[in-house]
């Protein structure tokens, strides 16, 4: 099982990657590029979990390298999970990739990470609410300090592909 880590850059991918695989970590460069990512392992009830920190994008249509190799790593992993991890103090920002990624037919985990500092900025999340109307399972992180990642792990099988009409309809009733 192979799951990647996207978001937009400086969201906290990198913390969450390395709280999910501890020392296991190996740092390369994209073919062709210098565009680096990082590949580890974890496992997940007894399942050994290959885990890529894809390079920062703000969405799938690329406007410069590490763009592109995001878009090239999701596009040759068809298979993956993908964990959109956004700024939870900006969940409007990342919820615009989360639903590409939804869009183009992936199992999706939404990790809300920074909730301390949404939560320093009385930002109020329904993360239930959230989940219920994404159709996804949704998880509040602070990576820093290691909160909800062990949920956040324990939601990866849970994953599965939706259709975003399947969103519209349960925001439109």
């Amino acid at each position: 099982m192979r799951v990647l880590l996207m978001g937009h850059p400086n969201v906290g991918k990198s913390v969450v990657f390395n709280r999910l695989t501890g020392v296991d970590v190996i740092a390369s460069n994209y073919p062709g590029t210098t565009v680096e990512y990082a590949q580890g392992s974890t496992r997940v009830e007894g399942e050994d979990v290959t885990v890529i920190d894809v390079p920062g994008t703000f969405s799938l249509e690329p406007k410069d390298s590490a763009e592109k190799v995001a878009v090239e790593m999701l596009e040759q992993e068809r298979g993956a999970v993908v964990i959109s991890v956004i700024d939870s103090s900006k969940v409007e920002r990342g919820l615009y990739l989360t639903l590409e990624l939804i869009e183009r037919g992936y199992p999706v985990i939404l990790a809300l990470n920074m909730w301390d500092i949404a939560k320093d900025k009385m930002i109020d999340i329904d993360v239930k609410k959230l989940s219920r109307i994404m159709g996804i399972p949704v998880v509040s992180t602070i990576a820093i300090s290691g909160d909800g990642i062990r949920k956040l792990a324990s939601l990866i099988k849970e994953a599965k592909p939706i259709k975003v009409d399947e969103i519209v309809e349960r925001v439109g009733s």
